[in-house]
């Protein structure tokens, strides 16, 4: 029985946290995270989260099993940065903002997010991943710079990438973080038409009038919203 005992179908999104843990029985639709918090590291409990969400029963305009990842535009703090336009090795990119020569620029966070987004297609033990709608989850608690056209480009890099192997492409955020990082995006950018799923409900019917609520970006629209209840995350879907 949906949380405030109503007969909406809702989903529910489960990642790193929900390791060796009951998750939530029948949901109508499964989220599942791909990373264990950060942009560059592997959920340990994906394949049995997959495996989970399986289950899910449908009777929303969901996919049954969607996906999401951790986003960021670290610079040189972090791990690893690019330094050119090539992403695998011996593959050029076409790079709508210029070459990357290692620097902490648009062009270079482009690429950071194109191969962040093809590890996470490719190296993290995901099966046929064009069948799957990836949400990027963009909140403050990852590394960001105070650049916010480069965080854009960021997730610009993402977004082609899935856009070139014919995934779908969502965007996962609550509106004050979403501005902190992102701000306005222009309708050249491949975000310009991505679905937002809003957070920041803590009932149903706070999710639910979330729905009506502007999408994170001008030509996109508010698919769904999430809210929590007892330790659970909880979707409800907008269409």
């Amino acid at each position: 029985m949906p949380p405030d005992g109503d007969a909406t179908p809702l989903g529910n999104d489960v990642s790193w946290p929900q390791c060796n843990t009951s998750l939530p029985k029948d949901p109508a639709f499964a989220i599942v995270g791909v990373n264990s918090g950060l942009a560059n590291t592997t959920n340990p409990c994906l394949a049995q989260q997959l495996d989970w969400a399986d289950d899910a029963l449908g009777g929303t305009g969901q996919p049954l099993v969607a996906l999401y990842v951790n986003t960021a535009n670290p610079g040189h703090a972090g791990s690893w940065w690019p330094s050119s336009n090539e992403y695998p090795a011996g593959v050029v990119v076409d790079n709508p903002h210029g070459t990357c020569s290692h620097g902490e620029d648009k062009a270079c966070a482009y690429m950071y997010g194109w191969a962040k987004a093809y590890d996470d297609a490719f190296f993290r033990g995901i099966k046929e991943p064009d069948d799957y709608l990836w949400w990027l989850d963009v909140e403050t608690g990852n590394s960001w710079s105070r650049d916010i056209e480069a965080n854009r480009a960021a997730l610009e890099g993402m977004t082609d990438f899935f856009h070139s192997i014919e995934a779908d492409v969502g965007i996962y955020s609550a509106s004050f973080q979403w501005w902190q990082i992102v701000g306005t995006v222009s309708e050249g950018s491949s975000l310009y038409h991505l679905p937002s799923w809003l957070a920041g409900a803590s009932t149903e019917n706070g999710a639910k009038s979330n729905c009506s609520l502007p999408p994170l970006t001008g030509g996109g629209k508010v698919t769904l919203t999430q809210f929590v209840a007892n330790g659970t995350d909880y979707g409800y879907s907008c269409i």
